[in-house]
């Protein structure tokens, strides 16, 4: 059940990424990146990660999605530029991969794997997962952590004052 779960909510992933790239329309695009989004987050609940699917919901699907919509709205692009001439580049690159896509299935669970060590008995966590992403975050990548609130800041703040600027020369 857990492979048939993975399948589809793969397939629906690969499928909407490509829909991302090749709609013509960025809002429709955005679209089908929501639903990306909210495919990845399945993905997430399924791998017992709770905590990381309710980030990505809200983070990407909330923030980060928004944050797209409003500057292709900001862009107001009229017209389409396409690149034929990359055609078949991508052909020669996706055959290539789905090829070996391919090969890996083909040559089976005898060779992926192998290298593996035995997991032996299964261990039990005292701490959950929101817990231990926690604790993580702020004794030992606490620095980083800062260094990113402190960067999204400045974007947010440039977002304002370039938003303002555009405000006040319409209006002058």
């Amino acid at each position: 059940m857990g492979t048939i779960v993975f399948f589809y909510f793969a397939s629906v992933i690969v499928a909407t990424a490509a829909l991302v790239v090749a709609l013509r329309s960025p809002v429709y695009s955005a679209l089908a990146l929501l639903v990306m989004f909210f495919h990845v987050a399945g993905l997430f609940v399924t791998l017992h990660a709770e905590f990381l699917a309710v980030i990505q919901i809200l983070v990407y699907a909330g923030a980060i999605l928004v944050l797209y919509l409003f500057v292709v709205m900001l862009l107001n692009l009229k017209g389409e530029v396409r690149f034929h001439h990359q055609l078949t580049v991508g052909l020669f690159l996706g055959c290539m991969v789905f090829a070996e896509a391919v090969l890996l299935v083909v040559k089976g669970e005898s060779s992926l794997g192998a290298n593996l060590p035995d997991p032996g008995e299964p261990t039990h966590f005292t701490q959950g997962n929101t817990e231990s992403i926690g604790e993580l975050l702020y004794s030992t990548y606490l620095f980083p952590f800062e260094i990113a609130s402190l960067i999204l800041l400045v974007a947010m703040v440039g977002a304002v004052i370039l938003t303002k600027k555009g405000i006040l020369e319409a209006k002058s």
